[in-house]
C-alpha cells in the first residue's frame, strides 16, 4: 500500500468548490445546474468521506467550519490548476505565450533595456509584456507572472525578491533651504504614491518623528507624477535612487537630511520589486525559463 489518503469523488468536490464560493446551496446548485437537494447529497458525500464537518446550518445560511475554509484553499488552487492545463493544451495559439506584467516603472527603468538577452536564451517563445500598478489577477487577465512594487506580502503566490526599491527624501532647494532636521519634515506637503502609504509612516517612525493625523501628505497613482510635484515644488517627495541621483546631479532637488539617513532602516520597511506568479504556474517551460532569468539578473546594476 502506498499510504496515499483516497481522494473523494471529483464531483463532490467540484460541488463543494461552488458552495465554498457563494457559501449557499441554492447559488451553487444553479452555476452548477442541479436542484439544491442534489448539492446536499453531494455535501453529504464528501463530509461521509473525509468524516469531517464542512458547513454548519445557522437557518437559511450556510456556515464555513474551519475545515472547510482550510480544504477550500487547496481545492480552488487544483481547479485552477484544472483550467489552466485545459488553457494550455487546447488553445495552441498560446503554448508558447508568456504573458508578463510588470510595475510601469521598474518596466521603463530596468526590463526593457534587457529584454533582448531574454530572446537570446528563448528564441522561439511569445513574449507579451503588459504594464499595470495593481497585482493582476492571473487568471481573469491572462497573466503568467509579474513583476510587483510592494513588500512582499503575498503569501498565497510565489514570490522573490528581484531588486530593493529604496528611497530617498528629497525636494526642491527653496524648501531644503528651510529644513535644518528631521522635525521640520512635517512642516510641508509629504508627497507620496497610493501604493506606498506605508513608506512615510514608517520612515517618520524611523527618524523619531511623531505622526498626527492633521499631517498634510498628496498621494499620486504613480511614482512619475510624484516625482514631477517634487520637482515642482509641491512637498517633498520620496524618490527611487536612480531617480534621486540624477535629480541631485542636476540641482534641481536636494536631499535634505542627507542621502544616507535612510540607510539604516529594516529590510522590511524597504518596499522592492518583486517577482510574483502563481506555483503552478512554474511547470510550463517557457514560464519557468522567464522567471529564472528574472531571477539570475542583477537589476541593482542598470
Amino acid at each position: 500500500m502506498s499510504g496515499k489518503p483516497r481522494l473523494p469523488p471529483l464531483n463532490a468536490l467540484r460541488v463543494f468548490h461552488a458552495v465554498a464560493r457563494h457559501r449557499s446551496l441554492r447559488q451553487a446548485a444553479d452555476e452548477l445546474l442541479v436542484t439544491p437537494q442534489a448539492v446536499g447529497q453531494q455535501i453529504k458525500l464528501l463530509e461521509d468521506t473525509l468524516q469531517v464537518t464542512l458547513f454548519e446550518r445557522r437557518g437559511r445560511s450556510i456556515e464555513l467550519t474551519e475545515s472547510a475554509i482550510l480544504l477550500s484553499h487547496y481545492v480552488e488552487a487544483g481547479f485552477s490548476e484544472f483550467a489552466e492545463g485545459v488553457r494550455r493544451v487546447t488553445k495552441a495559439a498560446y503554448r508558447n505565450r508568456i504573458n508578463l506584467n510588470a510595475s510601469p516603472y521598474f518596466a521603463t527603468r530596468y526590463l526593457l533595456p534587457r529584454l533582448s538577452s531574454f530572446r537570446e536564451i528563448l528564441p522561439g517563445a511569445d513574449l507579451r509584456l503588459t504594464t499595470m500598478i495593481d497585482i493582476p489577477d492571473f487568471g481573469r487577465d491572462d497573466i503568467d507572472m509579474a513583476v510587483q512594487w510592494g513588500y512582499g506580502d503575498w503569501a498565497e503566490y510565489e514570490c522573490k525578491l528581484l531588486v530593493p526599491d529604496p528611497k530617498l527624501i528629497c525636494c526642491t532647494p527653496q524648501i531644503g533651504a528651510e529644513i535644518s532636521g528631521a522635525a521640520d519634515l512635517i512642516k510641508f506637503t509629504l508627497l507620496d504614491t497610493v501604493k506606498s502609504l506605508r513608506l512615510w509612516p514608517d520612515i517618520l517612525r524611523f527618524l523619531g518623528i511623531e505622526q498626527s493625523d492633521g499631517d498634510r501628505s498628496v498621494s499620486f497613482d504613480t511614482a512619475a507624477s510624484m516625482r514631477r510635484a517634487t520637482l515642482q515644488g509641491i512637498g517633498i517627495g520620496l524618490l527611487s535612487s536612480a531617480d534621486a541621483e540624477e535629480d541631485l546631479r542636476s540641482g534641481a532637488l536636494v536631499a535634505p537630511l542627507g542621502r544616507d539617513v535612510l540607510a539604516g532602516m529594516n529590510a522590511d520597511e524597504v518596499p522592492g520589486f518583486y517577482l510574483v506568479l502563481p506555483r503552478g504556474h512554474l511547470r510550463v517551460k517557457g514560464v519557468a525559463a522567464l522567471h529564472r532569468w528574472l531571477v539570475q539578473q542583477e537589476w541593482s546594476v542598470l
